[in-house]
């Protein structure tokens, strides 16, 4: 059981990375004033979301004793 909630976290923190690259992308594609307040801030996000999938990844990993 603890396998699949962390598996579904998992999920919800790849789609919410997922979300947050293309609204970054999607912003920069077109530029104009929501770049400009926006798109560094996205590009924290992004990096903050990634870092939260790869950790959620890692305990999965581990607490399945693959490695």
């Amino acid at each position: 059981m603890p396998d699949m909630i962390l598996f579904l976290l998992i999920v919800l923190a790849l789609l919410a990375t997922t979300a947050v690259l293309m609204t970054g992308l999607g912003g920069f594609a077109r530029g104009g004033e929501f770049n400009r307040r926006n798109g560094n801030k996205l590009m924290r996000w992004r990096i903050i979301a990634q870092a939260i999938s790869i950790a959620l990844i890692l305990a999965f990993v581990a607490l399945r004793g693959g490695g």
